[in-house]
């Protein structure tokens, strides 16, 4: 007998007796970086750290972003960029600037963080991460900032190999494999035009060739490596001399980073405002140093909660009774 208050379980609903999904509107794609290289032009990648940096560089309207390591590793850690973060450090920095960006980050990856079976999970790593560049050196380990004092460099061999598993690792021929030689400083220009002429036979997308001493040594490298993309690595106080635009593309650069301008000027900026706030005990004087509470608001995106309020969150006088209980204690 059936129990008179027990009803036989329901059967699950089928399949066609569900609602069907309301269609998503798709992201619009990000360009490749491939497409945004070309000769007799100049892209340009500012360097940034942290998810303020790239919605201030988005908002000025570059096509591309530079995830510069000293950067990220001082943000992140605040340590010196000498080896010390390691790959997870770095993956989920590339993982939320990916999905912050709506252009094509490329991505600093040190030496590949180990021997070659970690450039390959490095590789598969950034590139699933959504980096569209991955930018790996042939510095030993623990490296150094490419700009600094006690860089030495693995065999040349070491490093074709490296180039050639990060080419098979990839999945897309659109994620470009950027190979970075550091043999300037203590090997001569030679040496480092080699190195990078290998690299490329390797496999390798686009030559960076570090820290050249001056505009004849670049113009060199040009020459000798035009037939590839070219970087060139802009920082200010840097080893490499600065020089317009026009004149690098006449170089024959295709690409150029600014990894270190903004935390430069943010170092410079903060230190005033903490300065004054420390010797005034206020920032009155400083208010000409800060950018608009309100526009900044926007450029982090508080636009989209402000709109989503507006749409969803009930009015304060919707609220029922029983949720205001302040109220009910005045009665």
């Amino acid at each position: 007998l059936k129990h008179p208050t027990l009803r036989p379980p329901s059967l699950p609903r089928p399949a066609s007796a569900w609602p069907a999904p309301r269609a998503m509107a798709a992201a619009p794609a990000k360009p490749t970086l491939k497409s945004l290289l070309r000769k007799g032009d100049l892209l340009i990648a500012p360097g940034i750290f942290d998810g303020i940096s790239l919605r201030l560089a988005e908002k000025v309207g570059f096509g591309a972003l530079y995830m510069t390591g000293f950067g990220t590793v001082g943000s992140h850690l605040g340590l010196p960029d000498a080896g010390l973060a390691s790959y997870r450090d770095m993956v989920e920095r590339v993982r939320t600037f990916a999905g912050l960006a709506s252009v094509p980050i490329i991505c600093d990856a040190d030496t590949g963080f180990g021997g070659l079976l970690n450039v390959e999970h490095t590789v598969k790593g950034y590139e699933a991460a959504g980096a569209a560049a991955i930018q790996i050196e042939d510095q030993e380990f623990p490296k150094k900032c490419g700009h600094t004092a006690g860089r030495r460099v693995i065999p040349m061999d070491e490093m074709v190999q490296k180039v050639k598993v990060a080419v098979e690792a990839r999945t897309s021929p659109d994620f470009l494999i950027i190979a970075r030689t550091d043999a300037r400083t203590n090997l001569g220009l030679a040496e480092a035009i080699r190195r990078a002429r290998a690299y490329a036979d390797a496999g390798a997308d686009i030559l960076f060739v570090e820290s050249p001493e001056s505009e004849a040594e670049m113009e060199q490298i040009g020459r000798e490596l035009g037939d590839k993309p070219l970087l060139v690595n802009c920082v200010e106080g840097g080893k490499t001399q600065l020089l317009s635009k026009q004149r690098y593309i006449e170089l024959g650069y295709q690409l150029a980073i600014y990894p270190a301008s903004a935390f430069l000027a943010m170092g410079k900026v903060l230190e005033h405002v903490y300065g004054e706030l420390k010797a005034e005990g206020s920032t009155l004087r400083c208010r000409d140093s800060m950018a608009d509470f309100k526009g900044f608001c926007v450029t982090m995106g508080f636009e989209h909660v402000w709109n989503f309020d507006k749409r969803h969150a009930p009015p304060p006088e919707a609220c029922p009774e029983s949720e205001a209980p302040e109220k009910k204690r005045r009665t």
